[in-house]
């Protein structure tokens, strides 16, 4: 059974290579055979205990659900049987202390409710660092900068083309200059170099969209795996724009591509014990400081994908932020497989043989990579989904779970699947055991996800039942910035919003994966119609170029 699920996660395909330019063969038509592991069919075992978990959230407030509905229909019975004459007579049979009892309990209960209950964060604005133009690189641009730098192999730089070319990446992504440089270019001083440009562009748009002095910001969080200097980065922000002593000031290190809304997520914390409080998340990479100059395979694919970016987000639990917020913060659910080795080792940083520092990527990515979606999407479901959707799906996870026709199905789908593909006939265990999948599009008008390669996009797409549309914002941000890590999703959303796709009450749901293994969720509601910007957005002069095919 494990040997047949290990082929099922295996495709193949004919790639054609060209002409052979040199060698024996020089003239002669090449080809190879491609085998790629694609993300596991992970709506086919869903676990139990992760429905469980989303349940979790709601049952903390079913005693309001039930009781507010039934106090609510008693006193609308008591009072309907009631003349207006009767009304008031009981009224008045009343005296002076019963009633200003009665009204001084109900204050007391208001005033305990409202106090207890978490406070709203709101996202006032975001803003998104664009590089100036001379960073910008073609693929041929690219490969010809990793090759004047003098420090990889012909086969190596051959390999690099081919990634690129199956990527989904475009010709106007960012890195920079230094990558062509014979030396060593991961140093601390090129590594601050890199981070106050990014960091700083994307915080100074900000504070101009906002209207918000760096000295106002209670909260600050900045996350930036790979490079993690002393002072913090969160300092270099700080003495930058000379904030207040006071500040609560967070740097995230190590956590990989999700780290983005795990900083969102903490700074929510910090908000609800801090009233009337503004906070910033900066999330960034460094490109520079984590290219790898080896010839390593496995460690090389992160050169070809990540690209320069930061963003910048302001929040604030001010109620009377209210009025001119964009979105409000509607929930967060975090999944880590740490505790799995092959999960933990999927993205792993080390040195190769020749004792080159780089990201080593798992053969086993995909497959953790789909184990940590399905137990993050399961345990929102039922946070976000209808009543409806809810109820199919956990009849069936039910059915699923308690029959033995089901269970047998499931063991024998895959030699059952080979044989019908063989026949040329459809395979009628795999509909027995295949539970129902939720509609995610009837809990979400947009999708952010996390834009690592074009592979995990069309998996995620072909596993959740997306449409095109659903996936553009992701794609096309790949393919025009690139994977900029942490702030990815938010080059997403502001595609979004330059192609004014966000409406009032619209759902967001942002998703992004990275080391360790971590899967996060975060869904913002829009509290407005957002404009088409005239400036300072990262698409203003190219978004009628889009969408592309890739």
């Amino acid at each position: 059974m494990g040997r047949s699920n290990e082929q099922d996660l295996l495709s193949t395909e004919i790639v054609n290579r060209g002409i052979e330019p040199s060698g024996p063969n020089a003239g002669s038509p090449t080809f190879s055979v491609r085998v790629r592991r694609r993300l596991p069919d992970f709506l086919q075992s869903v676990n139990l205990k992760y429905v469980k978990l989303g349940y979790h959230y709601l049952i903390n407030h079913a005693f309001y659900l039930a009781t507010i509905p039934v106090l609510v229909l008693i006193f609308s019975a008591e009072v309907g049987s009631l003349s207006r004459e009767e009304i008031w007579k009981k009224l008045w049979d009343y005296d002076l202390a019963t009633v200003t009892g009665f009204i001084g309990v109900f204050v007391l209960t208001a005033c305990v409710y409202f106090m207890s209950r978490p406070r709203s964060v709101y996202l006032i604005d975001f803003a998104c660092y664009k590089p100036s133009d001379e960073l910008k690189v073609t693929k041929e641009e690219f490969i010809e900068l990793a090759r004047k730098s003098g420090k990889f192999d012909e086969e190596t730089l051959g390999f690099k083309k081919r990634i690129l070319q199956a990527s989904g990446i475009g010709d106007e992504t960012y890195v920079p200059r230094s990558i062509s440089s014979s030396e060593n270019i991961t140093t601390m001083k090129e590594g601050r170099e890199e981070a106050s440009t990014v960091i700083f562009g994307a915080l100074d748009e900000l504070f101009e969209k906002t209207r918000v002095k760096p000295k106002d910001v209670g909260v600050l969080v900045v996350n930036c795996s790979i490079f993690n200097p002393t002072p913090s980065l969160s300092a270099m922000v700080i003495n930058h724009y000379k904030m207040r002593g006071n500040i609560l000031s967070y740097n995230l290190g190590g956590m990989g591509c999700s780290a983005g809304i795990i900083a969102v997520d903490l700074a929510r914390d910090m908000l609800q014990s801090n009233p009337n409080s503004y906070a910033v998340v900066v999330s960034t990479e460094m490109v520079g400081y984590n290219w790898y100059v080896g010839s390593d395979k496995s460690m090389v694919i992160p050169n070809c994908f990540f690209r320069m970016g930061c963003s910048a987000v302001m929040l604030s639990n001010r109620r009377r932020d209210f009025r001119h917020a964009k979105y409000r913060l509607e929930h967060i659910v975090r999944t880590h497989k740490a505790a799995d080795d092959r999960s933990f080792r999927s993205v792993y940083q080390e040195e190769d043989e020749q004792g080159f520092k780089g990201l080593k990527i798992s053969r086993d990515l995909m497959e953790v990579g789909g184990e940590a979606l399905k137990t993050n999407i399961t345990t929102l479901g039922p946070l976000v989904l209808p009543f409806s959707e809810q109820l199919l799906f956990f009849a069936a996870l039910l059915r699923r779970t308690f029959s033995p026709a089901a269970k047998t199905s499931t063991t024998t789908s895959f030699s059952s699947s080979v044989t019908a593909k063989t026949n040329g006939t459809k395979s009628s265990s795999s509909d027995v055991s295949k539970p129902y999948i939720p509609d995610y599009k009837l809990a979400f008008e947009h999708f952010c996800f996390h834009a690592a390669s074009k592979v995990v996009l069309e998996e995620l797409q072909k596993n959740l039942g997306l449409s095109e549309e659903n996936m553009e914002a992701s794609r096309m941000t790949l393919h025009r910035f690139g994977n900029t890590s942490s702030s990815g999703i938010w080059y997403e959303l502001a595609y979004l919003e330059a192609k004014e796709s966000v409406r009032r009450g619209d759902r967001v749901w942002q998703i992004a994966f990275g080391s360790g293994f971590k899967c996060n969720s975060v869904v913002w509601k829009a509290m407005r119609k957002v404009k088409k910007p005239t400036r300072n957005n990262p698409w203003v002069d190219c978004v009628n170029r889009y969408p592309v095919p890739l």
